[in-house]
């Protein structure tokens, strides 16, 4: 299905600068509704995901803001992009000087995306196209957690896991603009940023988003 899936993307969107990252250009859809119905006829599924990976998040874009502010953080570094979409994040620490980065998502059509879109920047982006939270964290240096707290059920994988990710001595950087599953009491913030989303799913086109890391434990 993988160049299927990659026609797919090539055709419902277009290649142009991120706002606020405009450094780089990630294949980005109009209207998220539209294309969403698209999904649903062409995967044959009324149920299908919404498309995530056509979209430049809040979270995902405070993260990129802040790689490039901090390139220490993934300069010369194995990255681990968790719920990647489009690969923003993964394609910002390549930016910022990875020595690799990875970009983990279950929907098919992202993984095509997150190729193409390292591709059109410069990189290459391994994929991962699974579901990931059921296994052991991978042998990385840092792991990006951009949207992930939308929904509960998600959120509520997410968090153990990415703990049990610092407590092996994985660095955990988060990126989200204040949504409700969020446990920013769990959290160090490091910066915020007004960011300009590509959704109109999103309340405001431009609202603040912040970065957090996930503290180590006394004795980690």
């Amino acid at each position: 299905m993988g160049a299927h899936s990659r026609a797919f993307v090539l055709h419902h969107t277009h290649l142009r600068p991120v706002p606020g990252l405009e450094e780089i250009r990630l294949h980005l859809a109009d209207e998220v509704l539209p294309l969403w119905r698209a999904v649903q006829i062409e995967t044959d599924d009324p149920d299908a995901a919404l498309p995530y990976w056509a979209f430049a998040w809040a979270g995902g874009l405070a993260i990129g803001r802040y790689l490039r502010e901090h390139p220490e953080a993934a300069a010369g570094r194995r990255v681990f992009d968790l719920a990647s979409g489009s690969g923003l994040c993964a394609i910002a620490s390549m930016q910022a000087g990875a020595a690799e980065a990875t970009g983990v998502d279950i929907d098919s059509f992202a993984a095509a995306a997150i190729e193409l879109n390292a591709r059109a920047n410069g990189h290459r982006v391994s994929v991962v196209g699974r579901d990931v939270l059921d296994e052991e964290p991978p042998e990385v240096d840092v792991i990006l957690a951009g949207d992930c707290w939308y929904e509960a059920g998600l959120a509520g994988r997410v968090m153990p896991w990415l703990r049990q990710a610092r407590d092996r001595g994985i660095d955990v950087l988060v990126g989200d603009p204040g949504r409700r599953y969020l446990p920013t009491d769990k959290l160090v913030e490091l910066a915020s940023y007004d960011v300009r989303t590509t959704t109109e799913l999103e309340d405001l086109e431009r609202k603040q988003a912040w970065v957090y890391a996930l503290p180590r434990t006394a004795g980690a």
